[in-house]
């Protein structure tokens, strides 16, 4: 029996569900020597994300327990859910937000205490033992939410350092490959992250604190992202300060394109 519906309002049988429930999404490929690392979120597992390793010899192996769901709420749409250094994984749960290490072979192990407090984008100092961050603060539940730029110690007490605040918002800690300097993004309200930016890069000391900070790209009208520095030391970036996102360089004095739109 055909049944009659008004124009728009008909129900098709090609539901959300068909199309992908059985979808699995990939993200955040990392290395770590010849292992390959991933996020991988699954729709039939409620939307769980996992973590998902593939060996030198092909082998794939799922990492985490059934209970754990590697995503971080940080700035609400996350982003940087994980790190991994020599085998051992740091992630954020999304259930407590709170950062776990995952050593081979165990069941992951919490490493900052029980806070409303959320963290990302994280990336292991060996030189220090640390991880470096980007923690949200929600302790303080009637006033927005405070971020900065942490070191977790790894020793075994995961205590919380506040190296770089101030701003409404930071991203991309990333640390040089000889350990001396570290650079990141930040912003303030009411731009949002692709309005404008700055990247600032500051030497570390002796006992990891950023000293010598230094704004040395971006603005308020020019947004800055993934910041990366290469094997050799040298920064890039990409901005859009010609209207195009392009590729570039930071030298000695100024920053100069390496990839620009034709």
């Amino acid at each position: 029996m055909t049944a009659l519906s008004p124009y728009g309002s008909w129900k098709s049988p090609i539901t959300t569900d068909l199309i992908v429930g059985n979808s699995i999404s990939l993200s955040q490929p990392a290395f770590d020597g010849d292992d390959l690392y991933w996020v991988e979120r699954r729709p039939t597992e409620e939307g769980r994300s996992t973590l998902v390793k593939r060996a030198k010899d092909g082998t794939i192996t799922d990492l985490l327990p059934r209970s754990f769901n590697a995503r971080t709420r940080v700035h609400e749409y996350g982003g940087g859910d994980f790190a991994v250094s020599d085998g051992i994984l740091y992630f954020s749960n999304f259930k407590d937000q709170r950062l776990y290490r995952l050593l081979p072979g165990e069941e992951p192990q919490p490493i900052t205490p029980e806070a409303n407090m959320r963290y990302a984008d994280g990336m292991v100092d060996q030189r220090r033992n640390r991880l470096l961050c980007v923690c949200e603060d929600h302790t303080e539940s009637d006033i927005q939410a405070v971020n900065s730029i942490v070191s977790v110690r790894l020793d075994g007490h995961g205590s919380v350092e506040v190296l770089v605040s101030g701003n409404d918002f930071y991203a991309y800690p990333r640390l040089s490959p000889d350990g001396s300097r570290l650079a990141w993004l930040t912003w303030n309200h009411p731009n949002m992250p692709w309005d404008g930016t700055e990247l600032w890069v500051a030497d570390l000391n002796e006992t990891g604190a950023p000293v010598n900070a230094r704004q040395v790209a971006g603005g308020k009208t020019e947004s800055i992202f993934q910041p990366q520095w290469s094997p050799s030391g040298q920064l890039y970036y990409v901005s859009d300060r010609t209207g195009w996102w392009n590729i570039y360089r930071l030298g000695s004095e100024q920053a100069g394109p390496v990839y620009k739109r034709d």
